[in-house]
């Protein structure tokens, strides 16, 4: 598996206020928001929610990942069991 970090985190600032981002690393030169939140009065209260969601994210990412593979599973041995 690569060492880079797939997920991560971007404050920014934007007309209204402060904006978190959870971006994610689609190849090497592209990225994606996966989540975005606005409207954070300071770029501290946005960096400490992106942080507490990026961990909440990478945990949802990791369960889902297990589920999907044991569904994997169970879909290739009910096709060799055919």
């Amino acid at each position: 598996m690569a060492n880079g970090k797939k997920f991560d985190y971007r404050v920014v600032e934007k007309r209204n206020g402060w904006a978190a981002e959870i971006i994610r690393q689609v190849s090497a030169r592209r990225t994606t928001i996966s989540k975005r939140e606005m409207g954070f009065e300071t770029e501290a209260a946005a960096t400490e929610w992106a942080e507490k969601a990026l961990a909440e994210f990478v945990q949802n990412q990791i369960e889902r990942n297990k589920r999907k593979a044991l569904q994997r599973k169970a879909n290739e041995e009910a096709a060799d069991a055919e």
